[in-house]
């Protein structure tokens, strides 16, 4: 067989554990997080399409959030509850950058959509009469766009440095998925500059853009602290569930990404935080922080629930 990338044909995945009984209750709490991820997610956004008060460019930026979470957590949900249901724990070379391009691709979305929403409500609270207009529909499509061209654009990044390597000795993943870090450090050549590379293409641009959110809402929530309002209490609980799903999102993939050359054993911790439940989160928080989307929803139920009571009496008598 000869030395270069395609030596290793297929990675074993150890998963979070060898045992067959923890890997069956794994398998079954992790379905619960997956199908709650789809359930919460699917909410808002039909939800959202459904009610006209709610097609403002906020609203429609948290509707694609909420499919980018589902992307994110499918492209690593999956594979891991396959392998926990079968008990088997091995992908392909092909599959394997094929994860690993379409998780950066998903996470590089969800960042830079981070980043339009936080403008979004830096434009709402400074211009507030010219906020429609500036976020006209044209522009928001135009920014989720970029903002899934951006997570392209870093994932190509990402896949540029792994095809380079070659892999020909050890075939073992510490994860239940691929990712770049644990799979550099599988390559039979030297790692130095390519760990360097993911680095400064994951860890700093993420620390870097985690830095500069936190500044825009700091001086967003100074702006609106004065004002003691309707608006300044919902601007307020706004901002709060954008910097928790920020922090969600970020924190975790900065401790992964930030550091080469090392491997902590609260990695997978880690992983299963920002792959599986900040997806599932995601939804949680922004649901119970916004008033208008709770009333929404529960407005939603109510009509199902009665229209469902008036069919049942229709079909009674």
């Amino acid at each position: 067989m000869e030395n270069n990338s395609m030596a290793v044909t297929e990675f074993i995945l150890l998963g979070l554990s060898q045992n067959p009984r923890v890997q069956t209750l794994l398998f079954f709490l992790f379905l619960t997080v997956y199908s709650t991820t789809w359930l919460g997610n699917l909410i808002i956004i039909f939800t959202v399409v459904i009610t006209p008060n709610l097609h403002m460019p906020m609203y429609f930026l948290l509707a694609n959030l909420a499919v980018i979470d589902i992307s994110e957590s499918t492209v690593t949900s999956l594979k891991m509850l396959w392998d926990l249901f079968s008990h088997t724990h091995t992908i392909s070379y092909n599959w394997c950058i094929a994860q690993i391009f379409f998780i950066h691709l998903t996470g590089g979305a969800v960042v830079f959509l981070l980043v339009v929403m936080a403008v979004d409500r830096y434009i709402a609270i400074y211009k507030p009469l010219q906020y429609l207009i500036i976020m006209n529909q044209g522009v928001c499509i135009g920014l989720v766009t970029g903002a899934w061209l951006s997570g392209f654009a870093h994932s190509i990044v990402q896949i540029g440095i792994l095809i380079q390597l070659p892999f020909c000795e050890s075939n073992i993943l510490d994860n239940f998925f691929c990712d770049t870090p644990q799979l550099i450090r599988l390559a039979c050549t030297d790692t130095y500059i390519p760990e360097l590379l993911m680095v400064c293409n994951s860890g700093l641009l993420l620390t870097l853009i985690f830095f500069i959110l936190l500044v825009s809402y700091t001086v967003i929530l100074v702006k609106i602290r004065p004002h003691v309002t309707e608006g300044r209490h919902k601007a307020l609980s706004t901002c709060t569930a954008h910097i928790m799903v920020m922090s969600l999102n970020f924190v975790p993939g900065m401790f992964i990404y930030d550091r080469p050359f090392k491997i902590f054993p609260g990695d997978k911790i880690a992983s299963v935080l920002y792959s599986l439940l900040t997806p599932m989160l995601n939804s949680m928080i922004f649901t119970l922080r916004n008033t208008e989307i709770k009333n929404t929803i529960r407005k939603l139920i109510r009509k199902i629930l009665l229209s469902k009571r008036t069919e049942s009496s229709l079909c009674v008598c």
